[in-house]
């Protein structure tokens, strides 16, 4: 079972703690490690962070047809918010819904860093050992299901706030990696996805030490006539429009 650090009483709408007959797959996935995998339509994907993360990088793409993928620009601006939080989507390139943020203890998760590579690796923490990076843990995963460097695309990064001065420079505000803060992603369409654990390329820290997550994947509920996210905003009911339309049939 997985506990998140958070009380009975806070009003959230999926449970910090899953009934154990709910879960359908359930690991801890090590620093630098990445994780890939289909999410059934309907189903939802838990990232827990359980030490204080010091960033967890995640692209996903259409299942079904992977020339659909995650498109980081239009899902801030069609929502008119840079800071993807709970009641927010997640928008493919062909303006449908991928996921869902059903449930969110975080509050802060990054669309514009981008993800660490070999050059941001060998600048923080020095040459003369290999650092593994997010775009190359992509890399390695997507060549799984046929598709190549081309075909990652700008990431979306868990658990991170970075503040944009007015002459457009980022910085990366600390305190928010809080150990049991977890974010749920409910499947609108089979969404192939992979999560890399390493390092957000803005991390103030030069030790490279990224912590342990958990992924848990688990049968949720229902969708309520009165669902958060499909209620939003007229945007967003567009874009489920969409979405549920390829399901029509």
């Amino acid at each position: 079972m997985v506990q998140a650090s958070v009380s009975p009483d806070s009003g959230l709408s999926n449970p910090a703690a899953i009934d154990p007959g709910l879960i359908l797959l359930d690991e801890t996935l090590p620093g630098s490690a990445y994780w890939h995998g289909v999410i059934k339509r309907g189903n939802t994907l838990r990232v827990t962070d359980l030490a204080g993360s010091q960033g967890v990088s995640l692209i996903c793409y259409n299942a079904d047809n992977a020339m659909e993928r995650l498109n980081v620009a239009d899902t801030a601006k069609i929502q008119f918010n840079a800071f993807l939080k709970k009641g927010m989507v997640i928008y493919s390139d062909m303006g449908r819904v991928l996921f869902s943020v059903t449930e969110d203890t975080s509050g802060y998760h990054d669309l514009f860093g981008g993800c660490s590579h070999t050059a941001s690796n060998a600048t923080k923490y020095g040459d003369g050992e290999f650092w593994v990076n997010s775009r190359d843990n992509f890399r390695r995963a997507v060549t799984r299901y046929g598709l190549s460097k081309k075909d990652v695309m700008p990431n979306i990064n868990l658990f991170t706030q970075v503040a944009i001065a007015p002459d457009g420079k980022m910085s990366f505000v600390e305190g928010h990696e809080q150990p049991g803060s977890f974010i749920d992603l409910r499947a609108e369409m089979n969404v192939l996805v992979v999560l890399s654990n390493c390092p957000h390329v803005l991390h103030p820290s030069n030790t490279y030490e990224p912590k342990p997550i958990q992924v848990t994947v688990w049968n949720s509920p229902a969708i309520a006539a009165d669902d958060v996210c499909r209620s939003a905003n007229p945007e967003a009911t567009r874009g489920f429009i969409n979405t549920d339309a390829l399901f029509a049939q």
